[in-house]
């Protein structure tokens, strides 16, 4: 019995969602020289789907997402296209950084589809972060 409630106590912990952060386009100019900032909410975008995380099709997802805004914002394909790969090489879960998929989680989650409860987390804790500019859901 104290086994089971032990074990029960360890995975709550490890459900529990960090407060949301974002650098903006982490390893990447937020935009060029003409509009510094041409791109940024693509890339605070993008990081929301990181932090909260969640399955395997939902990065993709967030992935083409961001190459489709930053081709948008920017009008330049290769940039666009350089930003992708660049996202999917290294925001895999399995890196130990502050920018992989599922950030917001323990190191470890991987792709794992979010329950009610995580996504009722994220949504209260996006609800107190300054998105105004940039959060679409």
């Amino acid at each position: 019995m104290l086994a089971a409630a032990l074990a029960a106590s360890a995975c709550a912990s490890t459900s529990v969602l960090h407060e949301f952060t974002t650098d903006g386009c982490s390893l990447f100019p937020d935009g060029d020289g003409v509009a510094p900032q041409r791109w940024r909410d693509c890339c605070v975008n993008h990081d929301v789907a990181y932090w909260r995380g969640g399955s395997v099709n939902e990065r993709q997802r967030a992935d083409s997402g961001l190459r489709a805004c930053v081709l948008e914002r920017s009008g330049r394909p290769a940039l666009a296209t350089l930003m992708y790969c660049g996202v999917r090489l290294g925001g895999t879960p399995w890196l130990p950084t502050g920018f992989r998929w599922a950030y917001g989680w323990g190191y470890g989650r991987g792709y794992a589809a979010l329950t009610t409860d995580e996504r009722q987390q994220a949504a209260q804790k996006l609800a107190a972060y300054p998105l105004a500019c940039c959060q679409k859901q």
